[in-house]
């Protein structure tokens, strides 16, 4: 599959210190892209790189197969980390200059910035000014500012930080309606939830280098199975399955039973699990095999010192 974006040995430095290193990755035209890691990791000066609001220390980056140029970015939607509408002016105006700036002309940059608003569930507040608006409100005005031109790509830089979660089911719906219709999707995010339903393909990034670039599934692979077990009263799972190779840890407690974790690895799987269970005569209530998440897949890749923040 061709390549919207391609990235080689990118480095950017800040004096002695190194926010990405060498970095090289491969976004194909058409995918929803998910560049991941912990607060800091260098997702957002690496995004930055992309559209051109920072230079590479070393490294080259290429656009649809050719260097970026200024003519190539007018097909770029950039939705940044720090927030930014001008306060006064109302949404419709903020969305149509911004798509007016990358091209689009005035009347059909109001005309599409209505049509956004009102498929948004905004077109009630299309002429109030940013500044009455929730916080919610005016970021869902930044993304669709971002969309307005109709873009061949689109990065997002943050995009869920600071919505509650209706707003961010809401937005992820933005996200597959426009890789539906056939643009190319990057996002960055800290949370893995969020790549995880959505995402073709992920970049994981701990201390500004490359963990791993790959589909979500296989990122899954390299993380230890899972599975969920409960038990009757105060019985002690964890003690009794760890002389047979079994770590467990302890999940709360439920309508007094015990909710028990345990990461199947080292050759042990579930049903080598639940045969260690009968012959302790554990008193179990459930029994369930569970998926890894991406969460748990960037720990067994990277360590828990780097580990992103799990979803509110």
């Amino acid at each position: 599959m061709n390549a919207a974006l391609e990235a080689e040995g990118l480095v950017k430095r800040y004096g002695a210190r190194i926010a990405v290193r060498d970095l090289s990755f491969s976004v194909p035209q058409g995918s929803i892209y998910g560049v991941l890691g912990p607060n800091g990791a260098g997702k957002s000066t690496t995004l930055r790189m992309l559209v051109g609001v920072l230079r590479p220390t070393e490294g080259q980056i290429s656009m649809m197969g050719g260097p970026i140029t200024r003519e190539g970015l007018r097909r770029v939607g950039y939705l940044p980390e720090e927030r930014g509408l001008y306060r006064s002016m109302s949404s419709r105006g903020a969305i149509a200059y911004l798509a007016r700036l990358k091209g689009t002309p005035s009347g059909k940059a109001f005309k599409r910035a209505d049509q956004l608003l009102t498929d948004h569930g905004l077109g009630k507040v299309k002429r109030k000014k940013i500044k009455t608006l929730s916080k919610g409100m005016a970021q869902k005005v930044q993304v669709l500012a971002a969309i307005a031109h109709d873009p061949d790509i689109v990065i997002f830089d943050e995009p869920f930080s600071g919505l509650d979660p209706v707003n961010q089911r809401v937005l992820e719906d933005t996200i597959r309606a426009q890789a539906a219709a056939g643009r190319t999707i990057i996002f960055s995010t800290h949370v893995m939830e969020h790549a995880e339903r959505l995402c073709d393909r992920i970049l994981l990034i701990a201390h500004g280098s490359k963990a791993f670039e790959g589909t979500v599934q296989e990122a899954l692979a390299l993380a230890p199975s899972i599975a969920m077990l409960e038990t009757e009263g105060e019985y002690d799972l964890a003690a009794a399955l760890a002389p047979k190779g079994f770590n467990l840890s302890f999940d709360g407690e439920e309508h007094g039973n015990r909710r028990w974790r345990a990461k199947l690895e080292n050759g042990h799987g579930s049903r080598q699990l639940l045969q260690a269970c009968v012959e302790a005569g554990a008193p179990l209530s459930l029994f369930e095999p569970a998926r890894a998440s991406l969460h748990e897949a960037f720990v067994a890749l990277v360590g828990d010192k780097a580990t992103p923040e799990p979803a509110e």
